[in-house]
């Protein structure tokens, strides 16, 4: 569906994108992610044709988009803050692309009214945009932008402005929808639990580069370097250097998984992997602080002379503050990351 290859987009000295390869299949979900810019809006905007390339080709459907205006490419666009036209009701911001096509009448109120059910606002074509909740908003913009039916949908940051309890479902929702439509999607977000709720494949951006690809399990499981592992909020990188099956770290020896890289590396260590248990067994440790996320709790360590540690427990084996426990660590939740400080 979507090719770019060596796409380039320079500001002055600084390149933006940085001949950046990457491809989407058709009925693929597809999420880009990065720090403020890494250049994955500047990607959405080469796509669309709202940027010009200064060097490699965009390509959709196997033909090369250079000079195709942006409302010949057939993508959809969907923005973070909507783009509702107030003095239009809810049909008529749905049926707009449809008008600008052509389509008869008759027919752009059939589709509305059938996209509106698929976005579970049924019945909400007279209603003022202007009475919408935040989310509301959001769903209407999803259904104007599927309208023309549209063979890639663009979106960038589609949910930002809702809070974190809406973004969650709605995220599922947005999934549910695609995946009954086919939808092609092409993503990019800054928030990574949105990513990796909405995606078949994460690509995670960096100086205008790729600097991972892959399925949300993979990416998360295993960071391709010490950036994309910070990236996705992991705070237990240390500087390590393996020798069979564990690793000198500041933390003393830590097993690392069979067949591991040997020698100097940045080693990763997932707070599931980290095991509290009582003061004496495995590394010293001073419980700092305790954050509760639902189910369970994020535990911050202090070992004695040694960086810190952040592990997770179940609500039940949460420890107090200002105890003193044991921490060991379990070979399935480290990652070797290689050599070097960022990756």
């Amino acid at each position: 569906m979507l090719a770019l290859e060596g796409a380039t987009v320079r500001f002055g000295r600084r390149a933006a994108l940085d001949a950046v390869d990457l491809e989407v299949a058709d009925h693929e979900i597809v999420c880009v992610l990065g720090p403020s810019g890494s250049g994955k809006s500047t990607l959405l905007r080469a796509v669309t044709g709202l940027q010009p390339l200064d060097g490699g080709r965009v390509l959709l459907g196997g033909a090369d988009q250079a000079g195709v205006p942006v409302h010949r490419r057939g993508v959809g666009l969907m923005f973070q803050d909507h783009q509702l036209f107030p003095q239009r009701d809810v049909g008529g911001n749905v049926a707009f692309g449809l008008r600008m096509h052509g389509v008869a009448k008759g027919e752009r109120r059939l589709r509305v009214e059938e996209l509106l059910e698929l976005v579970g606002l049924p019945g909400a074509a007279g209603r003022a945009v202007g009475s919408l909740s935040g989310g509301e908003q959001q769903r209407v913009a999803l259904a104007r932008a599927l309208a023309p039916r549209p063979r890639l949908l663009m979106l960038d940051e589609p949910l930002g402005q809702l809070d974190r309890t809406l973004r969650e479902r709605l995220v599922v929702e947005l999934r549910a929808v695609f995946r009954r439509l086919g939808t092609t999607v092409l993503a990019v977000t800054h928030d990574q639990g949105e990513a990796f709720a909405l995606a078949d494949r994460v690509v995670v951006m960096r100086d205008g580069r790729v600097a991972q690809s892959g399925t949300p399990r993979d990416v998360w499981r295993r960071p391709a370097s010490e950036f994309v592992a910070r990236f996705l909020g992991f705070a237990n990188v240390v500087p390590a250097t393996v020798t069979g099956g564990t690793a000198a770290t500041p933390w003393g020896r830590v097993p690392v998984p069979a067949g591991s890289s040997q020698g100097v590396c940045r080693l990763l260590v997932r707070p599931s992997g980290v095991r509290i248990g009582p003061s004496g067994a495995g590394l010293p440790c001073v419980v700092e602080s305790l954050t509760f996320r639902g189910h369970h709790v994020a535990v911050r360590l202090r070992p004695h002379g040694a960086p810190p540690l952040e592990a997770e427990c179940g609500l039940r084996d949460a420890p107090e503050a200002g105890a003193e426990v044991g921490a060991v660590f379990a070979a399935e939740d480290v990652v070797v990351l290689g050599p070097g400080n960022g990756g």
